[in-house]
C-alpha cells in the first residue's frame, strides 16, 4: 500500500515545531510513501526545505496543496479554524488533538468526518504513553526554567532565585504529580538545589522517585488537604496531572491561591487538557504569563515549541514507527496493533475514545474498522 503523507506547516502562535524530521521524511519514503512537505515547514526547526528534498520529500508551496495531496496527515499540534476547511473526511489525521476541554473543535471534526488518532492516548500494553513521553519531558524540564524566571520581580513574582545562596533559603518546590512531567520538572528542580516536594497518588511512583533521590526530594501522598498545604507554602507550583484523554482536575482551587504567598507561581503543564488550576486558562509564548489572586499564572498550550530543536526530534523519534504502521497499514492498522488503536479518538463522525465521549456528554462509539 502507498500512502500520500503531508506535513503542513504549524500555524499555532510561536509553534516552531514540525510533525517529521527530514530523516523520518526519508525513512517514509524509502518504504514507498509520497511525502508532501509544505514549504518552510521545518524552518523553525532548523531543517531547510532543501534537507527534505534531499531525501525524497516532495515541496508544495502552501498548506492547502498539501492537504489536497495528501491522504494521512501528520501535524504537532490541533488543526485551528482556519484549518478546519482544508480536513477531508477521507483524511486520516495524526497529531496532538487534546479534545477533551475542547468541543469547538471536536464539534468541527465530527462534522467534517475524518478519522483522527491522538499522538497523547496511544497506550501500550504496560499503560505507557509512548507519544507523550518526549514531550512531557520537554515540557517538565521546561517548567523549572519558566518557573524560576517567572519567580523574577519584574515578571510580577516575588523575587526569589530557586536555589538560594549560602544563609538564603531556596525556593520552595511543589510539584503536582510523578509521571513524566513532574519527574523531569523534579530532575531539574533538584538539581537547581531547590526545596522540592512531589505530589502523586500512586505509592509505587513515590517510592521509586523517594529512592532515586535518596531524601533530596519529599514525596507526599496526594489528597486534597496535602495539596492545599503544600500549595500554600510554595514558592513555585508545578501542575503536572494527567488523566489520559480526559479533561484534567482541578487540584488547585480559587480559594487555594487566596492562601498562596503573594508572587508565588503556577506553571500549569496540564493546561493542555484544561489545566489542574480552577484558574488556570490558556496562554502564549508572546504572552506567557498573567496573574489572577496575587499568583503569577504561566498556562503555555504548546511548551515544547519554544525549543523546537529539541522537540522536533524527540516528537519524530516516537511518532515515526506509529506514522509506518498507519502508512502501511491505514485504517487496518488501528484494528491491528492495540497502541495504534487506543489513539483512536474519532472515527467517520463519532467519538471512539471513551474519555473524549465522557467529557463531551456522549456515550462512545466503538470502531467497526
Amino acid at each position: 500500500m502507498t500512502m500520500d503523507i503531508g506535513i503542513p506547516k504549524e500555524i499555532k502562535a510561536q509553534e516552531n515545531r514540525v510533525a517529521l524530521t527530514p530523516a523520518g521524511a526519508h525513512s517514509l519514503a524509502a518504504h514507498g510513501h509520497r511525502v508532501w512537505v509544505q514549504a518552510g515547514a521545518g524552518q523553525g526547526s532548523g531543517f531547510d526545505d532543501d534537507a527534505y528534498r534531499a531525501v525524497g520529500a516532495e515541496l508544495l508551496p502552501d498548506a492547502p496543496a498539501v492537504f489536497r495531496a495528501a491522504q494521512l496527515i501528520l501535524k504537532v499540534k490541533e488543526p485551528l479554524p482556519e484549518e478546519w476547511p482544508l480536513l477531508r473526511a477521507d483524511h486520516l489525521l495524526f497529531t496532538y488533538l487534546h479534545l477533551a476541554p475542547a468541543p469547538e473543535l471536536t464539534r468541527a471534526l465530527c462534522e467534517i468526518g475524518l478519522t483522527a488518532v491522538a499522538y497523547e492516548t496511544v497506550q501500550d500494553h504496560q499503560g505507557r504513553l509512548p507519544l507523550l513521553v518526549p514531550m512531557s519531558e520537554v515540557a517538565g524540564r521546561m517548567s523549572i526554567q519558566v518557573g524560576a524566571l517567572s519567580l523574577e520581580n519584574h515578571m510580577g513574582g516575588r523575587g526569589v532565585l530557586l536555589g538560594g545562596i549560602p544563609g538564603v533559603r531556596p525556593a520552595r518546590v511543589v510539584i503536582l504529580g510523578g509521571g513524566a512531567v513532574g519527574a523531569n520538572a523534579a530532575r531539574v528542580a533538584v538539581g537547581m538545589g531547590a526545596d522540592v516536594v512531589l505530589l502523586d497518588v500512586n505509592m509505587n511512583t513515590l517510592t521509586r522517585l523517594d529512592e532515586q533521590y535518596a531524601g533530596r526530594l519529599k514525596t507526599l501522598a496526594s489528597t486534597p488537604f496535602a495539596v492545599r498545604e503544600e500549595v500554600r507554602n510554595a514558592d513555585l507550583v508545578v501542575g503536572a496531572v494527567l488523566v489520559t484523554g480526559a479533561r484534567a482536575p482541578h487540584l488547585v482551587t480559587r480559594e487555594m491561591l487566596r492562601e498562596m504567598k503573594r508572587g508565588a507561581v503556577i506553571v500549569d503543564v496540564a493546561i493542555d487538557q484544561g489545566g489542574c488550576t480552577e484558574t488556570s486558562r490558556p496562554t502564549t509564548h508572546d504572552r506567557p504569563t498573567y496573574i489572577e489572586e496575587g499568583v503569577v499564572h504561566y498556562c503555555v498550550t504548546n511548551m515544547p515549541g519554544a525549543v523546537a530543536r529539541t522537540s522536533t526530534v524527540g516528537l519524530t523519534n516516537v511518532t515515526l514507527p506509529y506514522a509506518l504502521k498507519l502508512a502501511e497499514g491505514g485504517l487496518r492498522a488501528l484494528a491491528a496493533d492495540p497502541a495504534l488503536g487506543s489513539g483512536l479518538n474519532l472515527h467517520r463522525g463519532h467519538i471512539v475514545h471513551p474519555a473524549v465521549a465522557e467529557a463531551m456528554g456522549v456515550a462512545a462509539t466503538p470502531f467497526s474498522g
